[in-house]
């Protein structure tokens, strides 16, 4: 494989080293240049863009988009990013009281925040418990989640992967077991899609929520709502606009808007940029063409790479499982206490790198994120300046 010429295919600034693809993906260039001819299509003829050029548009990276991630275009609503997405879950639902809504202590810090709100307006509680943090099984997974649910528990929201540290969470598993109690799930899948093998509807959450921009490489702005079966009617649109009302006939097949009347109802807010979301199909065909099983052995070569190369020079502990039931592109490692996080952030980034430090309540943890178009030198420049790095951040 030829990773030195699809390297070459990506929009990456030469003069910083792009370890962060956790937090945003940059763009493949067959990608930006969707973008950019739909932009100059919707500038060149507004009008004419949004009223017949984009409905056929959108309805193909509707069905594009919903076949790469296993579900149907009909329970997919196109969302700017995940935090939308929960938003929108969090914000619709009619939940009776009294009860509780469970979260794992490892949740993105702005969602713990969204599930906050929403508890206090639907009067219930909010009620966090422990992870296993390096589980030899996933099945701890599951056991720990299995006996911090009650009587009481109304909703479990969980990540699939984990942000902070990469792990891989059983979701299917996890969905199972809260079924089985009548839990409704809500699944932040923000890292999963092309970080691991996707199949939504096969997880069976009542409602799958996740970032294109991350590891699909789509331009930021691309995000997803999947509507589990039987939740179709469960939420309101965050903003009334046209579709607020409509027939209460042929719900589910496809109008002259590129979407259904259900999905309109809930997507439609009005004028907006929705180019994001139809450069999707061409972020999935770039890496199509690589090949996923490629690009996945990739990964876990240079995930292997990060882990080795860490115990002989740095001799970090592991915060993310070797497991790859457990694992994906995301590798972090425990930093040794003491260190003042700004300033270690500071001090790497001097050098143009690009790497987040996690702060958890417990420690702090340095994150890699690898993906096909990084190489062994750039996290060799990671390592030649992560000592001193460390040294300057003491607190």
């Amino acid at each position: 494989m030829d990773w030195k010429y699809h390297r070459s295919r990506m929009m990456l600034d030469p003069d910083i080293i792009n370890l962060n693809t956790g937090s945003f993906g940059p763009q493949p260039i067959p990608v930006y240049e969707a973008a950019v001819r739909f932009r100059q299509m919707l500038a060149a003829e507004p009008t004419h863009f949004y009223v017949r050029q984009a409905p056929p548009l959108l309805w193909e990276a509707r069905r594009e988009t919903a076949k790469f991630l296993g579900t149907t275009p009909e329970k997919l609503v196109f969302t700017n990013n995940v935090s939308s997405s929960i938003n929108f879950v969090a914000s619709g639902l009619t939940i009776s009281s009294p009860g509780e809504i469970l979260l794992t202590d490892h949740e993105y810090g702005a969602m713990h925040w969204c599930w906050e709100r929403a508890a206090k307006r639907l009067g219930l509680t909010l009620r966090t418990f422990p992870l296993p943090t390096m589980p030899e099984d996933p099945q701890e997974i599951v056991d720990a989640a299995c006996a911090a649910m009650t009587a009481r528990t109304r909703v479990f929201f969980f990540s699939h992967v984990l942000s902070p540290t990469g792990l891989v969470l059983p979701a299917k598993e996890l969905c199972t077991e809260a079924r089985k109690r009548g839990i409704l799930t809500v699944v932040d899948g923000a890292h999963a899609p092309a970080m691991i093998p996707l199949n939504v509807d096969d997880i069976r959450a009542d409602f799958y929520a996740a970032n294109l921009h991350k590891w699909l490489l789509a331009p930021c702005g691309a995000g997803f709502l999947a509507i589990g079966s039987g939740n179709e009617d469960r939420l309101q649109p965050l903003e009334v606009s046209w579709g607020y009302h409509y027939p209460r006939t042929d719900l589910d097949a496809p109008d002259e808007f590129g979407s259904t009347r259900r999905i309109r109802h809930l997507e439609f807010n009005g004028t907006r940029d929705i180019c994001p979301w139809l450069a999707c199909p061409e972020a999935i065909r770039f890496q199509t063409e690589i090949g996923w099983q490629a690009i996945r052995s990739k990964i876990e070569e240079l995930s292997n790479y990060v882990r080795r190369r860490m115990r002989e020079t740095v001799a970090l502990k592991p915060a993310t499982p070797a497991d790859r039931r457990s694992c994906g592109s995301l590798t972090a490692f425990n930093l040794p206490e003491g260190i003042h996080p700004v300033k270690l952030r500071e001090a790497i980034w001097k050098h143009r790198i690009e790497i987040p430090i996690v702060e958890r309540p417990d420690r702090l943890i340095i994150r890699f994120s690898t993906h096909f178009y990084n190489t062994e030198d750039e996290i060799e420049a990671l390592l030649k300046i992560l000592p001193g790095a460390l040294q300057e951040a003491k607190a």
